[in-house]
């Protein structure tokens, strides 16, 4: 299948896990990619290693030069971009008691953004070219609704929900569709940091937190990033021109909206 042939992508936070898995599946749909992280070698490592449709773009999410200099740079690589993966994100925990403001702005600023901006810089981009495209955020079931030990990190995707509401009514009529993805929870070796912040706050054992919320899920197992990667193609494609201003849970059932 190749539903994304002549299609252009710009990924960011793609070195890696989810964001990797999405790069592998574009590619293998006909897209040309920029692989975009700010672990510029690893990205290196890892558009050589998918191939001559990936190429290596560095970017810091926080940084509007260093996003404006991305899409620059992914735009006379490849011509123009098409889709933006906005799945760059950093996760944190602690009691309520116990956020501290650098650890709240450090989200803020990668998570919420990072997503704005990146998205901003990429539509207009788009709206220029004049050929439409499509705009997809990573959100998260924890945008969904509060966890104990996570207000900061909820918030932050709850945010990315909103604003890909308001940024998918206000792109529409520019031909771009913006739409996200709320994963639940999925394995990956970012779950080594999320699995250390509960062992510290509920003084459970390393891997106890990730068993348990792996027999949580409805479907009986922690996702994949396997299983993120069709939803990410549909919403890159034709069949998705109708879908405007959504978040689909894909989740194995945990959130039902």
């Amino acid at each position: 299948m190749t539903r994304l042939t002549g299609k252009t992508a710009l990924i960011t936070g793609s070195a890696r896990g989810i964001g990797r898995a999405f790069a592998e599946a574009y590619v293998a749909e006909g897209a040309r990619v920029a692989i975009a992280d700010i672990d510029i070698l690893r990205a290196e490592t890892t558009a050589q290693e998918i191939g001559d449709a990936a190429m290596a773009v560095e970017i810091d999410v926080t940084s509007q030069q260093s996003i404006d200099r991305a899409v620059s740079e992914t735009v006379a690589a490849l011509g123009g971009i098409d889709i933006l993966i906005n799945n760059a994100a950093v996760f944190t925990a602690a009691p309520l008691t116990e956020i501290t403001r650098a650890d709240y702005d450090r989200a803020f600023a990668i998570n919420v953004s990072g997503t704005l901006f990146t998205m901003q810089a990429v539509a207009r981009h788009m709206i220029a070219r004049g050929k439409g495209g499509k705009i997809i955020n990573m959100a998260s079931q924890a945008g969904r609704r509060g966890e104990p030990l996570v207000a900061v990190y909820c918030a932050t995707k709850a945010a990315v929900i909103s604003l890909t509401q308001s940024a998918g009514l206000n792109l529409i009529g520019h031909g771009i569709n913006v739409n996200a993805i709320a994963p639940g929870v999925v394995e990956g070796e970012h779950w080594d940091g999320v699995d250390a912040f509960f062992a510290k706050y509920e003084n459970k054992p390393l891997g106890q937190k990730k068993k348990e919320v792996g027999e949580a899920v409805p479907f009986g197992r922690m996702g994949r990033a396997s299983d993120l990667t069709g939803m990410a193609v549909f919403l890159a494609t034709p069949e998705a021109d109708y879908i405007v201003a959504q978040t689909y849970n894909v989740d194995g059932g945990q959130w039902m909206s």
